[in-house]
C-alpha cells in the first residue's frame, strides 16, 4: 500500500491506496491540487486524472473510503452519509473506483468547507 497525504487549509489527513489502475493514475499524477467541493459527509475535488469505471468499482462504498467518481474525474473522500444515502449506507452519486483508506480522524474533515484548497502528495 502506498500512503498519501491530503492538505487542506486546516488539517492534514493520510490516505492508504490499493493497487487498483486507478491508484497507479492518481500515484502517477502526484502532486495533485485541487478546490474541495462538500456532498453530504463527502469532499470530492476534480483532477486532470480520466478514468472509467474499473473492477474495484462499487455503488456503495465503505466509511473512509476515498474513491474515484469517472464522470467528474474527482477524487472523493467519504466520511459519512452522501444526498443519496438510504439507512446505514454511503452513496456515491453514481459507481466510483475504491482508491483505498482516509488514515485518521474522519470527524476533521467535517471541518472541511466548499472552496478550501488541497494538495495531495505522497506520504
Amino acid at each position: 500500500m502506498t500512503k498519501i497525504i491530503f492538505e487542506f487549509e486546516k488539517l492534514s489527513i493520510e490516505g492508504e491506496l490499493n493497487d487498483s489502475p486507478t491508484s497507479k493514475a492518481l500515484i502517477n499524477s502526484l502532486p495533485i491540487e485541487g478546490i474541495s467541493q462538500i456532498w453530504g459527509d463527502e469532499i470530492y475535488f476534480s483532477t486532470s486524472i480520466s478514468k472509467e469505471n474499473d473492477e474495484w468499482a462499487k455503488e456503495t462504498v465503505d466509511l473512509g473510503d476515498i474513491a474515484f467518481w469517472p464522470p467528474g474525474n474527482a477524487i472523493c473522500l467519504f466520511f459519512g452519509p452522501t444526498p443519496m444515502s438510504k439507512g446505514d449506507e454511503i452513496r456515491p452519486a453514481s459507481a466510483t473506483n475504491v482508491m483505498g483508506k482516509i488514515i485518521g480522524d474522519l470527524e476533521e474533515l467535517k471541518t472541511i468547507n466548499s472552496g478550501d484548497n488541497v494538495k495531495v502528495v505522497l506520504g
